[in-house]
């Protein structure tokens, strides 16, 4: 069933602008010094940004009504979508199957994953398709492993995508990479994956969010609440930062991150940018660069769920990098794309977050590495938002975290 969602505001706009259904029009610059999106008293009020539009940057309102339409339902927990070259979806579902989208079918649970904890936050969870799939045939996916003494870990894997008689199965699978230590955790995995230009893959972790594992997030001799770089085949890059030093892991780029599932490489920098979950407030946008210590939990914007400073309420401190904007109160960001196709052209250059607690795709306008407007998308879906691409027809595509989840399909109406 087709739904669509145009809010008042924007059909106004197109009329002024004399507009016409599925044209985009070009969005005012966001007003200096305008209200923000958010609208409720931060968390922790003391705290300062440390430099101007660092948060509550400008509301901006997009003059393009929207078409809002089931792509693709009956699927449980989507966690993660990747388009194939060929034009089909891949989805993860958090329970731990795999399927694939295409021709308006939904494939039985592709056959061959290795075995996945569920528990907590865990499951199936991040993917990524080769940039040689054309010739390979591999995809990549991210999830919770479990171990014999009851601790879990993230793990990467890969294996072949083919098709034996319709059904869907995956060959010659290896795990590539395991977080180490294994910790006694269910949650913060963390779990993104993102190719770089030059074919190295980033994987995204977390801190497992217990305190132990939250104190690890700095410590580079443990892969807790980092930035992972590795080769496609889980070797490591010769130029990662710590390569050689003693009492480091190798394949750390960068360290204190709460836990990070929002990712995607800026193509206009091919930096990777990167949003993780703060506590109560305090939710970072992050431009990750090589060596970088990003500071959790030592300096951190928020306070504790309970109420308490985390640790001594720093926000800055002296060796760490600040994020380039941060949410308070919280968004709950969840999947990130940058926009560059051609068709919302009022879009482009754009970042889409899911938000899994505003129930909304958050829309970032940016310059350079600056936020300066944002608008909150969906908000009448009233479903959380787990993960947003952009399409190979430019749409974006939307996966709401409900047992009974599906995929949405955003154009111009």
């Amino acid at each position: 069933m087709t739904k669509l969602f145009v809010t008042a505001a924007a059909a106004a706009l197109l009329a002024a602008c004399g507009g016409t259904d599925g044209q985009a029009q070009t969005p005012a610059a966001a007003p200096a010094g305008g209200a923000p999106v958010a609208t409720a008293p931060p968390n922790a009020p003391d705290q300062k940004p440390a430099f101007a539009g660092q948060t509550r940057t400008p509301e901006v309102k997009s003059n393009v009504a929207l078409q809002v339409s089931d792509y693709v339902t009956g699927v449980q927990k989507p966690w993660g979508l990747a388009f194939l070259p060929d034009g089909g979806l891949l989805i993860s579902e958090k329970p731990g199957r795999l399927r694939v989208f295409k021709d308006g079918k939904l494939s039985e649970p592709v056959a061959g994953l290795p075995t996945i904890d569920t528990r907590g936050q865990g499951g199936l969870l991040g993917l990524a398709i080769d940039p040689d799939y054309a010739r390979n045939g591999l995809i990549y996916w991210s999830y919770a492993e479990g171990q014999a003494d009851g601790k879990t870990n993230t793990a990467v894997a890969r294996g072949r995508l083919v098709a034996q008689g319709g059904q869907p199965k995956l060959e010659a699978v290896q795990v590539i990479w395991r977080q180490t230590p294994s910790w006694e955790s269910t949650m913060h995995y963390g779990s993104r994956l993102v190719f770089a230009r030059d074919g190295t893959l980033y994987v995204t972790t977390g801190e497992r969010s217990v305190v132990s594992g939250r104190m690890e997030a700095r410590n580079l001799d443990k892969a807790l609440g980092k930035i992972i770089r590795i080769n496609a085949d889980g070797s490591i890059p010769k130029d990662n930062p710590f390569v050689g030093r003693q009492g480091a892991l190798p394949e750390i780029y960068a360290s204190g991150i709460r836990n990070s599932q929002s990712a995607a490489l800026n193509p206009a920098t091919g930096e990777l940018w990167e949003i993780e979950h703060g506590t109560k407030g305090g939710d970072e946008l992050n431009i990750i660069r090589k060596g970088k210590d990003y500071g959790w939990p030592h300096a951190a914007y928020g306070i504790e769920y309970r109420g308490a400073p985390i640790l001594e309420g720093k926000t800055q401190l002296p060796g760490t990098e600040q994020p380039a904007y941060y949410w308070d109160p919280v968004i709950a960001p969840s999947g990130m794309a940058f926009y560059q196709a051609n068709l919302f052209p009022a879009w482009k250059g754009n970042v889409f977050v899911g938000g899994l607690g505003t129930k909304s795709l958050v829309r970032l306008v940016v310059d350079g590495d600056k936020v300066v407007g944002e608008e909150r998308l969906l908000t009448d879906q009233n479903e959380r938002i787990r993960d947003v691409v952009v399409g190979p027809d430019g749409a974006l595509y939307v996966a709401t975290d409900n047992d009974n989840g599906r995929v949405l399909r955003v154009a111009p109406r």
